[in-house]
């Protein structure tokens, strides 16, 4: 067996152990090389139901099974438009625009520039240069100039489902997150509805802060 199979027989593992999927999803992770988006030491270990450090302070690619959860909150269509807050290395960006397809539009913001570059390079590595875009600022405030999004998924842990989120999907658009305290969340997922929206709980989880560029001396 070849290294590309041996690894395509991993991603097919991991897949299965996951349990019952939605086609669309299993078939996004199925594309996706989850080794080609984490540090060389952490590639022995990509297709292992748990998270990794990229090697960038806190900074973690989340379980596949937190992300099979995230994906399927989502509910993402072919042709959306979809914000990724916390982009890390790049993994989940590259799963979303395997699910909206070439029709589609996948934004990804990353507060530490270095590991945003380094974000950006994996991607345009494996090919999705064209289909995600990754900017280097704090996703707090979203990506005003490019809303409304279909959809807006959060990496990281926040307080609540910041407004600037919810006012950046369109009606009916939906906004996953992790929202708790630092060591406990849970996956909300709004949903919009005019001008107010709708509120449903998923499982608790644990991801790592929400970072916010300081605030500007006066």
């Amino acid at each position: 067996m070849t290294a590309v199979e041996s690894r395509s027989a991993e991603r097919s593992t991991m897949v299965a152990g996951l349990g019952r999927l939605d086609r669309r999803i299993a078939g996004a992770m199925l594309a996706v090389r989850r080794h080609a988006f984490v540090p060389r030491a952490s590639a022995p270990f990509a297709y292992d139901d748990e998270p990794l450090a990229l090697g960038y302070g806190e900074a973690t690619i989340s379980a596949p099974s937190m992300v099979a959860l995230m994906l399927e909150a989502v509910d993402l269509r072919s042709g959306e438009c979809v914000l990724e807050v916390g982009g890390g290395m790049g993994y989940l960006a590259a799963l979303l625009a395997e699910l909206v397809g070439p029709e589609g539009r996948v934004y990804a913001v990353e507060i530490d520039p270095a590991l945003a570059r380094e974000g950006e390079r994996r991607l345009a590595a494996e090919g999705y240069a064209d289909r995600v875009h990754v900017f280097a600022r704090d996703g707090s405030a979203g990506l005003p100039e490019l809303a409304p999004f279909d959809a807006v998924v959060v990496s990281c842990a926040a307080t609540e489902i910041l407004p600037a989120w919810k006012e950046q999907v369109r009606d009916g658009g939906r906004v996953v997150a992790p929202v708790g305290d630092r060591w406990q969340q849970l996956l909300l997922t709004y949903t919009r509805t005019g001008a107010h929206g709708s509120l449903r709980k998923g499982p608790a989880c644990r991801f790592v802060p929400l970072r916010r560029a300081p605030a500007p001396h006066i």
